[in-house]
């Protein structure tokens, strides 16, 4: 999907919301388990009730590679059953140098056909470019993130700053802003605003708002550019809305919710088609 695509898409729905699908056999109801692919049945009507809402998917792969090859099938057909006009996230924060990166990008824009997908640039340059060569894909980079072991590194100062403000000029200098976004936890707005300010034209994803406590209100405020540039993902909040038998039209109510306070946001900012 390419950025004018991307964009277009927001117009449409007049959302920017993103839906991660962190499918857990031990918290999805109890009636699906007696089909044979339950996350596949509690992905199919998660995505079919929150489209029209959505405007990409974010699958973490560690809750389907941990079910080893069958898990892998459910990623893959479930990846075929979210509409084409939605972008989609693989969310496997890969990075290694050489091939091995190759390879998990073939894995993911080939094999899976994702539209992006997360990359840790701890090892540099070399363990992100090879994600970069696929037309009209995307790499999400880790930027700054909103958990307690960020403090361990991301915050630690280097030539005045912190640590994570080098490491998103710095890959950002590999890609562009029509191929490269970047993780931007929500939690801490001010961090959004510094992000922001390094990499201006960039399109951040945004996880955190809603189970985890980030605030939609803030992440506008702070992380917004001219072409809004955010995908603000929820995931426990709308796929585990409710437990029952109608847990999909749940998910659909809360997904629609924020929606529609990311359209009060888009009219505020005087952002239209």
């Amino acid at each position: 999907m390419t950025r004018a695509e991307l964009i277009q898409q927001i117009h449409a729905k007049q959302s920017f919301l993103c839906v991660g699908l962190d499918t857990d056999l031990d918290k999805i109801p109890a009636h699906l388990l007696d089909f044979e692919d339950p996350i596949y049945e509690f992905n199919r009507a998660i995505v079919e009730a929150t489209s029209p809402f959505t405007i990409a998917y974010k699958p973490n792969i560690a809750f389907y590679e941990r079910l080893g090859s069958k898990g892998w099938d459910t990623l893959k057909k479930t990846l075929e059953i979210i509409p084409d006009h939605c972008f989609t996230i693989a969310d496997a924060k890969r990075g290694d140098i050489g091939n091995t990166s190759k390879y998990y990008a073939d894995t993911f824009f080939k094999y899976m056909d994702f539209d992006s997908v997360t990359v840790a640039p701890y090892m540099g340059e070399d363990s992100v470019t090879p994600f970069l060569e696929y037309d009209n894909k995307w790499v999400i980079v880790l930027g700054v993130t909103s958990n307690k072991g960020a403090l361990d590194f991301q915050m630690l100062p280097v030539e005045g700053r912190p640590l994570f403000h080098h490491v998103i000029e710095r890959s950002s200098s590999w890609g562009t802003a029509n191929n490269m976004m970047f993780v931007a936890g929500a939690t801490r707005g001010e961090l959004l605003a510094q992000v922001r300010e390094i990499v201006p034209d960039h399109f951040f994803l945004v996880p955190g708002v809603g189970a985890q406590g980030g605030s939609l209100e803030e992440v506008v405020r702070f992380g917004k550019n001219a072409d809004v540039g955010l995908l603000v993902n929820s995931s426990r909040g709308i796929i585990y809305a409710d437990k029952g038998l109608d847990f999909a039209r749940h998910a659909a109510i809360e997904a629609e919710r924020l929606q529609s306070d990311m359209k009060s946001a888009l009219n505020e900012l005087n952002f239209r088609p």
